[in-house]
């Protein structure tokens, strides 16, 4: 096909970038060349950041970035850049931070106007074509007439970008209680929503980090009433359009209050976390619906998001192609009622009754998003069924529809794999494999373990952020570096392959050497070898995905422990104790640090296994929901500090251990189990 236009964006591997590349703008990728090409041309930059899973990215593509006179505006003006926040988060954190500063909120699209130096001046999210031109003319007519104007205010912005995300030693002694804890959590629970679960607001997003400390914290408290609202929680969003009721697997957001109507984009991400969340959810309620999304999610996640080399894929698009050739969002996922009483027959009455095609499940233009309001319980008693005749049905009705839906135009794949959100879903699979004993989760978790080993992971140590055509580039994150950890661990605590444990030391070793700011005991988000941006960012606040210094703080937490080592320790109290001033403010933000706080208030386990039959062991173990540990185990001699003399070759020994002391040597689970809730 040929092209009326082609810009610098032709030669690169991200989806997003290559979906602009035919664009008339004069679109250039973010490299050093372009951004030294500003500063002797004296050209103000313009910078957009999007991600290929965005909706309101492409409408903005298609209303300005796709028009011949805002392009020659954009061209004469500006050096323009585009950037893929997922390729370099780095970039989104330092720009989105100039935007919430200078507007109040962020989101995607992004677009900034900076000085040929970098040094943001001007920002905001989407634009209609009138706006975006009116704006650009504006600031370059500004910037020809008073440019000292525009210097000034660079200089004020960029101090405020740099106070944004820093983090001062906090000299006074760590205390951790739980009093602080329950303080925190009173003050969020004026939010939850306590008919459609979640906080009372639209748009809702899933967060699961905060429920899975929500979950935890009310299970290890006793408090029924918070184990409700998350499992309330947990039910509606799984009942809601939000979670694809054919396919499995959740979109990126839900637009409403009941979860009903997404952003259908589908993000690896959010799926990974949630996997592990439904699964510990299993573990403590046995509710079937729980598992039923886990194993519906992972089908989604092997069927749509997985490369036969064993790599995860980043996201489904929002959008894909109608009968009529219209780019629509959500178009693959919703139904006209016509067409599903063509489809069910004599069984389209109880469907349209279990997913509401109805005024419940009305959305627009006669379509309709399956949402559920009903259990099971209520419909088989209803319809006068058996449960096993509906399970038997909906199987059918699924099969059916995912046939039927699978000759629509499918939504557009962004095949590229990301380090850090891989490392998630080596985690949501080890979760699962813990909950359920399926071997396959466990042989898919480690293929992409042994993936990232041998694709990502550099001779010198590091890690690369991204893998694409074969090819591993962007030196790493510390987000990649902290979710990996935290995936060799879980896959250690289930295999009790030391390599994977032996691996999340180093890669902890190499993190302080490259990422770590002994001034304050915390880690920047960007290695020292990386090209400097306005402001080198400490990220910790816990979003979507938890920040990295909460994962990196937890790793270090449960490392000090396996192999004993003060330092690591000594790092976690203090990066939590810097952290603590402000978790009061808005629990949300630091859930995965009040996770971690947990740890402090609350015994923590170490639970030494070792002999021949260790690994049926701490399957046996795995079967009851015990957050406050972590398990070490071997089937042979091992010089590791916890396993150091513990082997007996005819007999397995189970030793439970708080504060360098341990309890009786047992053989039974059971018996192990009773010492852990004492």
């Amino acid at each position: 096909m040929k092209h009326a236009y082609t810009n610098n964006l032709i030669h690169e591997t991200s989806p997003y970038l290559l979906q602009h590349a035919h664009n008339p703008v004069d679109w250039n990728p973010w490299n050093d060349t372009v951004l030294a090409q500003a500063k002797k041309e004296n050209k103000l930059i313009l910078i957009s950041v999007g991600y290929a899973a965005c909706h309101w990215c492409h409408v903005m593509e298609h209303e300005s970035f796709e028009d011949t006179e805002v392009a020659q505006l954009m061209n004469s003006k500006f050096i323009n850049i585009k950037v893929d926040r997922e390729e370099r988060p780095d970039i989104d954190q330092v720009y989105m931070n100039a935007v919430q500063l200078m507007t109040g909120s962020g989101g995607w699209p992004m677009n900034v106007v900076a000085l040929p130096d970098g040094r943001p001046v001007w920002g905001g999210t989407y634009f209609r074509k009138e706006q975006w031109m009116s704006a650009l003319e504006q600031i370059s007519d500004l910037y020809k007439r008073s440019p000292e104007k525009l210097y000034e205010y660079a200089d004020k912005l960029e101090k405020g970008i740099k106070a944004m995300d820093v983090v001062t030693l906090n000299k006074e002694e760590a205390e951790f209680n739980i009093e602080y804890i329950d303080a925190t959590v009173k003050k969020w629970e004026v939010h939850f929503d306590h008919q459609f679960g979640g906080l009372k607001r639209a748009p809702k997003f899933m967060m699961p980090n905060n429920y899975h400390f929500l979950l935890r914290y009310a299970y290890q408290n006793n408090d029924k009433e918070l184990q409700n609202f998350v499992n309330l929680t947990l039910t509606q969003m799984a009942y809601g359009g939000l979670y694809d009721q054919v396919g499995g697997g959740f979109s990126r957001y839900s637009t409403d209050v009941n979860w009903h109507i997404p952003h259908f984009e589908k993000m690896l991400y959010d799926n990974a976390q949630l996997v592990s969340l439904y699964s510990d959810a299993y573990l403590i309620t046995k509710n079937p619906l729980y598992r039923d999304i886990v194993y519906e999610t992972l089908a989604f996640v092997e069927r749509e998001l997985t490369a036969g080399n064993g790599a995860f894929y980043s996201s489904l698009d929002a959008d894909s192609t109608t009968p009529e050739g219209r780019l629509e969002e959500g178009a693959f996922y919703v139904w006209e009622k016509e067409e599903l009483q063509h489809l069910l027959g004599s069984d389209f009455e109880m469907f349209s009754d279990y997913y509401n095609v109805n005024d419940y499940g009305f959305w627009e233009n006669k379509h309709y998003v399956l949402i559920r309001k009903d259990s099971d319980k209520e419909i088989v008693m209803k319809y006068n069924l058996s449960l096993e005749v509906l399970t038997k049905k909906k199987a059918e009705w699924k099969q059916l529809l995912l046939k039927t839906r699978e000759k629509k135009s499918r939504p557009r794949l962004d095949d590229k794999t990301l380090t850090s959100w891989n490392a998630l879903m080596i985690k949501g699979y080890v979760d699962a494999y813990r909950v359920f004993g399926e071997e396959r989760f466990l042989k898919t978790a480690e293929k992409n373990a042994n993936f990232i080993l041998n694709n990502q992971l550099r001779e010198d140590g590091g890690l690369n952020h991204n893998y694409k055509n074969n090819t591993s580039t962007i030196n790493g994150y510390l987000e990649d570096y902290a979710a990996t950890i935290d995936a060799y661990l879980a896959l250690y605590e289930n295999t009790l392959n030391d390599k994977w444990l032996l691996t999340a030391r180093d890669l902890s070793n190499y993190v302080f050497d490259y990422f770590y700011e002994k001034a304050n005991s915390m880690f920047y988000f960007t290695s020292n070898q990386d090209a400097l941006l306005v402001s080198r960012n400490t990220e910790y606040r816990d979003n979507v995905i938890p920040a990295s210094n909460s994962m990196m703080a937890k790793n270090l937490f449960k490392l000090s422990r396996y192999f004993d080592n003060n330092y690591y320790s000594k790092t976690a109290i203090s990066m939590l104790n810097n952290v603590k001033p402000e978790m009061q403010e808005y629990g949300s933000n630091y859930s995965n640090w009040f996770d971690l706080m947990l740890n402090y208030t609350q015994p923590f386990y170490e639970v030494v296994i070792a002999g021949p039959e260790a690994h049926g062991k701490i399957k046996n173990l795995n079967l009851e929901y015990i957050p406050n540990k972590i398990v070490a185990g071997t089937t042979q001699e091992s010089s590791l500090p916890l396993l150091e003399n513990r082997f007996s070759r005819n007999e397995t020994f189970i030793y439970v251990c708080v504060n360098q002391a341990c309890k009786l040597p047992v053989k039974e689970v059971s018996e192990a189990i009773k010492q852990l809730k004492n």
